[in-house]
């Protein structure tokens, strides 16, 4: 279990029965339906079992979650290349909202990502998520106005 000094999520204390932990692969299938349903998902690939799978293998404690008894009701990926450090798939279920699981799961992604060398951290919002804009502004974040993300499908999983 992620150490309880993100316990208190900004001003906010997390929930007595909401702890944060790290994902595992008997987690991927609970994770694709919170994804489903609390995530993101406009305008990029479906997220697939083995993309999870495949993430959880090279980086084992980049998938931040946070579970109510055996329910995982928030996510982070905190993911680190080893030199840049990008902050991607929060969410948190739309009934456990404003509780302060997703500053909790930021600390600890921030946490992480400092103890591994980052010196700054990203994340990508769609433009027309407002609520996501508003989070991660009230989380310190903001735009960065002078660039665009590129992006280009390449298609297939990789050859052996």
């Amino acid at each position: 279990m992620i150490a309880r000094v993100v316990r208190m999520s900004g001003s906010r204390p997390l929930p007595e029965d909401v702890s944060l932990d790290i994902a595992t692969p008997g987690d991927v299938p609970e994770l694709l339906a919170l994804w489903a349903v609390a995530a993101e998902n406009d305008g990029r690939p479906g997220d697939t079992a083995q993309a999870v799978l495949t993430l959880l293998d090279r980086d084992p404690g980049a998938c931040l979650i946070a579970r109510q008894g055996d329910r995982i009701v928030g996510t982070l990926v905190a993911g680190w290349d080893g030199w840049r450090a990008h902050l991607y798939r929060l969410a948190v279920h739309p009934a456990m909202r404003r509780q302060g699981i997703a500053q909790a799961l930021l600390d600890a992604g921030a946490a992480r990502l400092r103890s591994l060398g980052a010196t700054r951290l990203d994340a990508m919002v769609l433009e027309d998520n407002e609520l996501g804009q508003a989070l991660w502004q009230a989380a310190g974040y903001s735009p960065q106005a002078r660039w665009r993300r590129w992006t280009k499908p390449v298609g297939g999983p990789p050859s052996p």
